[in-house]
């Protein structure tokens, strides 16, 4: 799914303007962006929890020229699925 059918199926299932459901959505990503940098962690119930997590500073290779490059250390976004949604995503089979 693409950002632009999310907004489409956003408007449509909560009878917004496809503005509004852009400017909801654009609010939404702001607060978690904002969120994550203050605190480092989101928990959405039913949804997941999003972590940030640091990557320390490391070595790798160039795979044109095969040459040592530094990579700088980072920090980086992980999500874990809450266990509704993972409930959702592995229905049980009734015998």
């Amino acid at each position: 799914m693409t950002q632009k059918e999310l907004l489409e199926r956003l408007a449509k299932d909560a009878g917004l303007s496809r503005t509004q459901a852009k400017s909801a959505f654009d609010s939404l990503v702001a607060a978690v962006t904002k969120t994550l940098k203050k605190t480092g962690t989101l928990r959405l119930a039913g949804l997941g929890t999003f972590n940030v997590q640091k990557r320390g500073a490391r070595k790798g290779r160039n795979p044109r020229t095969g040459e040592p490059v530094k990579i700088k250390a980072s920090k980086t976004m992980k999500f874990t699925a809450s266990t509704t949604l993972k409930a959702a995503l592995n229905p049980t089979k009734k015998k």
